[in-house]
């Protein structure tokens, strides 16, 4: 149980149980979601409004054009989310909002329509850190509690954290540059694939012979990352071929073949050294298949593993949620201010 301060209009503490209910809104980038969860589980409700249609033809997100979608669809999805889990505000117990890292304008929608939810109903406020979210989509339908190492890959993050309890994460690795899922759209541009790249990517990847290509793999001390040479060696490859038919399957299977096999060697030396047994896949790349496949190999050297289903990957409200119930380290002041960047 955690006991949250005061809400603006009432002296008396308010308790976050199991039976609670946390209804919580995200708007970081592209989707705008709202979700019910009780007792950072179970979830009544998980509406998510996607603009990936609107934002094809552009070759990824337009942040203006992204916002004003947010300012459309905000009100709907919450709407929409209490008549999914049958629910009325009065029930809520807190409202919980994502506070960044992330695109600011689009975070700006989101989070003040939690704020005034909060206010309406003289509800605590809860913001939360985005990257812990994805970490908290792995408790939703589960029984996972740390310690556990935790490899986040996302769009615009590449992370392997140290999760020793709910309130004390240490990122003991990260990306020096491009994240994995920017590496994946910028390669997936490179050889003529419309937005988004990363999926049609993983999926042509399948398709083709992942050591037709001996792609390198930098060497970066310690548990962190470097993608951006990977890149480049993938450029001249392509270049290569000058004007003759790419063999794009095979480019593809052995791009993604070098990611997944970097991420799977660092994750488990950072497992093996600090004495952890668990390991968890989060963030929008974990619905990769090769990467998600070789994570899961770990199971074979005695590892539990854990990773959210396909729709707790990619941004949704759930996992905030997830996290307003788990993580002690939130914000719950209503004059907190988004931020793009991890703080």
């Amino acid at each position: 149980m955690k006991k949250l301060k005061n809400t603006l209009f009432s002296n008396k503490p308010v308790t976050i149980d199991e039976n609670s209910l946390i209804m919580a809104i995200e708007s970081s980038c592209d989707e705008t979601a709202c979700a019910i969860v009780r007792g950072g589980r179970e979830v009544l409700a998980n509406i998510v409004a996607s603009q990936i249609k609107i934002h094809e033809e552009f070759g990824g997100v337009i942040p203006e054009i992204a916002a004003r979608e947010h300012l459309e669809a905000v009100n709907v999805v919450v709407d929409e989310a209490f008549k999914q889990a049958g629910v009325t505000a009065n029930d809520i117990t807190a409202f919980a909002g994502t506070v960044g890292p992330g695109l600011v304008g689009c975070l700006l929608v989101g989070l003040n329509a939690t704020k005034s939810l909060a206010l309406a109903y003289d509800k605590p406020f809860i913001g939360i850190n985005h990257l812990n979210a994805h970490i908290s989509a792995n408790f939703i339908d589960t029984d996972l509690e740390p310690p556990f190492i935790a490899l986040l890959v996302s769009g615009g993050h590449t992370q392997i954290i140290d999760v020793k309890s709910y309130s004390e994460l240490e990122i003991i690795g990260e990306t020096i540059d491009d994240a994995v899922g920017e590496a994946y759209d910028k390669v997936a541009r490179l050889i003529g694939l419309p937005y988004p790249g990363g999926p049609k990517l993983d999926k042509l990847a399948q398709e083709g012979n992942p050591h037709a290509f001996k792609l390198p793999e930098a060497k970066v001390d310690g548990y962190n990352f470097s993608f951006s040479g990977l890149k480049t060696a993938v450029l001249r490859l392509v270049k290569s071929f000058d004007g003759q038919e790419l063999p794009t399957a095979d480019i593809c299977a052995s791009f993604q073949e070098c990611v997944s096999s970097t991420l799977l060697k660092k994750v488990k030396r950072a497992a093996e050294e600090r004495g952890y047994k668990q390991v968890v896949l989060a963030g929008g790349v974990a619905a990769n298949s090769e990467i998600r496949k070789k994570i899961f190999d770990l199971k074979d050297d005695g590892y539990n593993v854990f990773a959210p289903i396909m729709k707790y990957c990619t941004d949704n409200a759930s996992m905030v949620a997830s996290a307003a119930f788990f993580f002690d380290k939130t914000f719950d002041n209503i004059d907190v201010e988004v931020f793009s960047r991890v703080k």
